[in-house]
């Protein structure tokens, strides 16, 4: 028997991923919600549950667009039921994603830190 390059979990992930990102694009526009995007779908094994993470555009607002996002979830479960081909549909769950705030961060700290620019320069 073949292996397979990609779990099932990850072929419903990417398309949850796709979907999901239009839908929430459209909330923000249509519900005044803060601009936010999804950037990666965490979906169960047993497909029951979808952990969707969100990044928003101005993180101080990032708790206001996750719950307004877990507030339209029944909607969005309801819309992804009619577009897609899944006998059952997953439970969302949105969480924000804080990866890209820690790395603009430390990306800020090292610009700032003149004894790590002072190392670079002599090592050429």
């Amino acid at each position: 028997m073949p292996s397979r390059d990609f779990k099932r979990t990850d072929r419903v992930g990417a398309e949850l991923r796709r979907e999901l990102g239009t839908l929430v694009h459209a909330a923000v526009r249509d519900h005044g919600l803060p601009s936010c995007s999804v950037s990666d779908v965490e979906v169960t094994r047993d497909l029951d549950w979808a952990t969707v993470w969100v990044t928003a555009l101005l993180p101080d607002q990032s708790k206001t667009a996750v719950k307004a996002l877990n507030e339209l979830a029944g909607e969005f479960r309801r819309t992804l039921s009619r577009q897609m081909r899944l006998r059952r549909v997953p439970e969302l769950r949105f969480k924000y994603d804080d990866s890209v705030d820690k790395g603009e961060r430390i990306e800020h700290l090292l610009r700032q830190d003149p004894a790590i620019r002072t190392s670079e320069d002599n090592d050429d």
